[in-house]
């Protein structure tokens, strides 16, 4: 099956991404450009990236003792995408971008993502240039980003450590002032810095000239200690080769040295890192410690990253849908070819009778339905927060703001909800395969390994969980939490005359979530409230995408087509086998449950 036809109703007919044209940024801009844009990018996804999805995973990344080798076909896949210009596809024209709106550019990175996300796009080259464009200053942005959205360079985030992780505060990489005239470097002001960091996908390989990484380190206070907590984290430009004030590489190598290649169970064409700065094996100008370049000011680099963090929170949330879409639709195709067993009847199974195809089976159809309702569920939802990016950078300032609070509490959603939904829609891809899914013979397999990543990439579930909770519902007095009530209650309104039962199923999921919303606080230490915070997010994720069935389902009046069928069915198949699990969770939110809290660590 091809993913084009989703794609094209989702932009098209669902979100009118043509009323974008209106718009100054994007007047130059019509259909049929869009429609070469995807064009393009569906070629390039299927000629250089998904015949060699299991030749990735099998030949991994390895270093030969000066460098990471990785097989060609990783370089001419990542050849081909920075010629596409699609990693400065929404930049300004004057930098060499396509002024592409943000919704089309996500719907075209698709393509890759559904081919092979092992080889990979541009996500982190992109999110690395495009904070600079934000928060770096103009020759920063001129030597480092500019040469990132041309593929020249490319970019990496740096910021967990072997013994933090995800406790950045905890991170104590350290950023020492190199020299007394380090303010007068015309990149910024110079640092050395010497730490660790862990878990840097794509820290290490020859795909590009040069490498950027964007690096968190503490710069020591008067007295040499490190300043606890996240406000003393600062933002640094590293380059693993040193540049000079043009772009161009001056020859010498950055103190920054690969210890180690981690080998995962997935994504394994993506090399994954773990980085020293500073540790002596290639000392430069006379000293040890990697050179990098404050970004931003001194002690607001985690501010500055969390631009980079969300643009990669959506991307994972993209790549984990698009592993589903791809399990769904194997399976859909086996399911199509499979013979086994006959129908049950009144009369009870006649072996003389020739055998059905799987897919007429009613319990396949149940499996399928549930992969299709995840998948095109959280595409749908995706390319919905793609428009609100467009919203937040072109619409007018009522409706930027708008667009900015819906990002900030929907964005644990789309990250969340496709890296849990869509691998168990690869997991029942695998059954529908039963023995032959987990044989490497069939794709379903690596899909499952590939997307078992996604639910700890770029924030685990339980951060994603904290932050929805502890932060997003409640920001600014819970504005985002009632805008988005009300664009669901809207929904429910325009459906109501042919979807009634469905939305009245949604006001009764909206008044449940806010119901638990204030429960869970009520008169509540933060530890007791966020105990059951993972339940709040599943069953908070379950209403949103109900929310988006609804509103996809409503736009199909009038449409009888086999495909308007199939997202009817979807839509019923969510609202009656999976909306109703929210009692469930969102009843240990309410009641603040202690039963995994008050446990003692004995008991295990």
């Amino acid at each position: 099956m091809s993913l084009r036809p989703t794609v094209d109703f989702l932009l098209h007919d669902w979100l009118k991404v043509e009323s974008l044209q209106s718009r100054e940024r994007f007047a130059d801009h019509s259909r049929e450009t869009f429609d070469a844009v995807l064009d393009t990018c569906e070629r390039i996804a299927r000629e250089k990236y998904a015949p060699f999805n299991r030749l990735v995973d099998t030949q991994e990344p390895h270093f030969d003792g000066e460098k990471v080798i990785l097989p060609q076909a990783t370089h001419d896949a990542y050849k081909a995408y920075a010629e596409s210009g699609m990693l400065s596809a929404a930049q300004d024209y004057e930098i060499g971008g396509m002024q592409l709106p943000y919704t089309v550019e996500a719907a075209a990175n698709a393509f890759f993502a559904m081919a092979s996300v092992s080889i990979g796009s541009g996500m982190l080259t992109s999110g690395n240039a495009n904070l600079l464009m934000v928060h770096g200053t103009d020759l920063q942005q001129q030597v480092f980003a500019a040469n990132e959205f041309s593929g020249r360079f490319s970019g990496t985030m740096c910021l967990s450590e072997p013994h933090a992780g995800s406790s950045l505060s905890d991170v104590t990489t350290r950023a020492i002032p190199d020299g007394t005239d380090f303010e007068a470097d015309a990149l910024g002001p110079r640092y050395r810095l010497k730490g660790n960091k862990m878990w840097i996908s794509s820290g290490e390989h020859e795909l590009s000239e040069n490498i950027i990484h964007l690096v968190l380190a503490k710069i020591p206070d008067a007295s040499g200690q490190l300043v606890p907590g996240v406000k003393g984290i600062s933002l640094f430009i590293v380059p693993k080769k040193m540049v000079d004030t043009n772009g161009q590489l001056t020859g010498e190598r950055n103190d920054v040295a690969l210890a180690g290649l981690n080998h995962k169970c997935g994504w394994r064409g993506t090399t994954n890192t773990l980085l020293n700065f500073g540790e002596g094996k290639y000392p430069v100008r006379g000293d040890i410690g990697a050179i990098g370049y404050l970004v931003g000011k001194p002690g607001e680099g985690l501010r500055c990253m969390f631009h980079m963090m969300n643009e990669a929170r959506i991307g994972v949330g993209m790549a984990a849908t698009m592993l589903g879409m791809a399990g769904y639709y194997a399976s859909l195709d086996y399911a199509k070819n499979r013979p086994q067993g006959r129908p049950t009847g009144a009369g009870g199974k006649d072996a003389s009778q020739p055998q059905v195809r799987i897919i007429e089976h009613a319990d396949i159809k149940r499996m399928l339905l549930a992969q299709k309702a995840y998948s095109e569920g959280a595409l749908a939802l995706a390319l919905y927060c793609a428009r609100l990016v467009d919203e937040q950078h072109t619409g007018t300032a009522e409706d930027a703001d708008v667009a900015r609070l819906l990002l900030e509490v929907l964005t644990p959603i789309v990250k969340s909800f496709p890296s849990e939904w869509c691998l168990e829609a690869n997991s029942l891809a695998i059954q529908i395969h039963g023995g032959y899914g987990y044989t490497r013979d069939f794709p379903v397999e690596q899909y499952w390994r590939d997307n078992r990543l996604n639910m700890i990439h770029e924030g685990t579930h339980g951060i994603q969980a904290m932050d929805l909770l502890g932060r997003k519902v409640l920001m600014e007095k819970g504005r985002g939490l009632q805008l988005l009530a009300e664009r669901m209650l809207a929904t429910a309104a325009k459906a109501e005359p042919s979807w009634g039962p469905e939305a009245a199923a949604l006001r009764d999921a909206l008044q449940q979530v806010g119901q638990a919303t204030q429960q869970a606080w009520q008169g509540a230490e933060p530890a007791q409230a966020l105990a059951n915070a993972v339940p709040y997010l599943q069953a908070f994720g379950h209403a949103v995408i109900a929310w988006i069935w609804l509103d996809v389902a409503s736009s199909l009046e009038n449409n009888n087509t086999p495909a308007a069928q199939g997202r009817r069915a979807a839509c019923r198949f969510f609202f009656r086998y999976e909306l109703p699990k929210i009692g469930a969770w969102l009843k240990v939110v309410c009641s603040r449950d202690s039963t995994c809290a008050d446990l003692p660590e004995e008991a295990f």
